[in-house]
């Protein structure tokens, strides 16, 4: 089980990275760019302990995007790729800065947005419910990465 919960919006920023393509397996890596491509981030897995040093995971103690993206790709998670879709192209960096890191409301301009085009966003809310009492209930430990977070510009460029 998790130690400690992420925010359920952090399911929607998985959902653009996987639309985007972002997310590079390895056998038991992963590399993941930012939603600006400013940062890269690394998550490791071994025997059912998965690290990350994106910021939420390092210094929040919780999954982060990066993590739950991977865990998505590796099955252990539920994907739809269908509402992974609505997500795709979203600048969560840049949104996140408008909103001053309020999460729920940065979700909340993008399912204004989903709304506005006739989408229905009681199936997407659904679904990110679903991953998150899955989230609950993994069998697994999140523990910070050795390697910190970068910083901005300090990564590679994309």
């Amino acid at each position: 089980m998790m130690n400690k919960m992420p925010p359920i919006e952090k399911i929607h920023e998985a959902y653009s990275a996987i639309a985007d393509n972002r997310v590079i397996i390895s056998t038991d890596s992963a590399k993941v760019i930012s939603s600006n491509h400013g940062k890269e981030y690394t998550v490791t897995w071994k025997d059912g302990i998965y690290t990350s040093n994106d910021n939420a995971s390092y210094w929040g103690g919780y999954a982060g995007y990066p993590m739950i993206a991977v865990l998505m790709l590796q099955g252990k998670l539920k994907l739809d790729r269908s509402i992974a879709e609505y997500f795709k192209g979203v600048n969560w960096t840049e949104l996140n800065a408008k909103h001053k890191a309020k999460y729920a409301k940065a979700v909340s301009e993008i399912m204004d947005e989903l709304k506005a085009r006739g989408i229905d966003c009681d199936a997407i809310n659904k679904n990110v419910n679903e991953v998150y009492t899955q989230i609950e209930l993994l069998d697994i430990s999140c523990k910070r990465s050795s390697v910190k977070p970068p910083r901005s510009g300090s990564g590679k460029e994309y």
